[in-house]
């Protein structure tokens, strides 16, 4: 019988990450402070990055936007798993599904592409210091940061594209808490070998090669510092540790998930945690915690807000340097 005579799936059951209702409560206040950290965490960083004029380099405008990323990549999955966890029928229309499968790879694609360039602006800086203005002008940064977006649609269009051409009637249920394209084209009345393939090379081939990249910039960087350490190389190196963290946090989950065709295990929904919520939250601790001038920029805005005499000032100043 043609698929086209099968009645079309209209709706997703979402079975989330536990049946459990004390369980789901205490996961609902989880990621409820997780998903508030990640908007307030990251907002601080933008609106300092926009207000601070000597926040104005390279480095603050990626991390900007990578703060921008990160705050539409948790908002895909996050208030929709938070719904979920407090309702007992978790449904989810076909569309909806699909919505949420294209903007979820658009951003964590774009994301991926946007670490990729914060490394070569690492590594430019550091192995290149002459240059460096004239390679990281504000234009090629601009060009940089909307070519990072258009590469993330391409691959997000390609992933949806071959989503909606399967066939789905039935069965209807995906054990995760938010749509993505594996346990989603499992679910179609169709051979999906070569799709899975194809994905996977897509998705998995992407994420492997950034991070080899990655890899290599860093690489780079080593080698070019090797036995020359200054006081400002150390600083550069610092940024990068903690750039290297980010990377680790993002790019392991996803590369164990996308570059595994024709296999899944029961526990991927819980690594997907990992780069949907957990790398989101750390990115604004480790950016902030391990940069003086980040923390000097919001501590300055807080002035602004909040005024304050002088002698508070400096006992707030103290306990924020003792606490960072």
């Amino acid at each position: 019988m043609a698929w086209g005579n099968f009645s079309r799936v209209t709706e997703f059951i979402l079975l989330g990450l536990s049946d459990t209702r004390e369980l789901q409560v205490l996961l609902f206040t989880i990621f409820f402070l997780a998903y508030t950290m990640v908007l307030l965490g990251n907002l601080l960083i933008i609106v300092a990055v926009r207000t601070d004029p000597k926040l104005s380099s390279p480095m603050y405008f990626l991390l900007c936007n990578l703060s921008f990323i990160d705050i539409c990549c948790t908002s895909v999955t996050a208030p929709r798993m938070l719904v979920d966890l407090l309702s007992r029928r978790k449904a989810i229309v076909f569309e909806g599904c699909i919505a949420q499968l294209f903007f979820l790879h658009f951003a964590g694609s774009s994301e991926m592409f946007l670490l990729t360039v914060m490394a070569y602006d690492r590594y430019t800086a550091i192995c290149k210091p002459l240059h460096y203005t004239a390679i990281m002008s504000r234009w090629a940064c601009w060009v940089l940061v909307c070519s990072c977006w258009a590469g993330g649609f391409l691959h997000s269009i390609t992933q949806t594209l071959l989503t909606i051409q399967l066939p789905f009637c039935g069965p209807n249920t995906i054990d995760s808490y938010f749509c993505d394209v594996q346990p989603v084209i499992r679910l179609a009345c169709a051979d999906t070998y070569v799709t899975e393939w194809l994905m996977a090379s897509n998705s998995g081939l992407i994420s492997l090669g950034c991070f080899l990249v990655l890899v290599s910039s860093y690489t780079l960087i080593l080698v070019s510092l090797r036995g020359r350490l200054t006081r400002g190389h150390w600083k550069a190196l610092s940024t990068c540790g903690s750039h290297v963290v980010v990377v680790t946090l993002f790019f392991v989950p996803c590369i164990f998930i996308y570059l595994r065709p024709l296999c899944t295990f029961p526990f991927d929904k819980y690594i997907c945690v990992i780069y949907t919520i957990f790398s989101p939250v750390m990115n604004p601790l480790i950016y902030t915690l391990r940069n003086r001038e980040v923390k000097e920029s919001m501590w300055r805005s807080m002035k602004k807000f909040f005024p304050i005499s002088n002698s508070n000032c400096c006992k707030g100043s103290g306990r924020l340097k003792f606490l960072f």
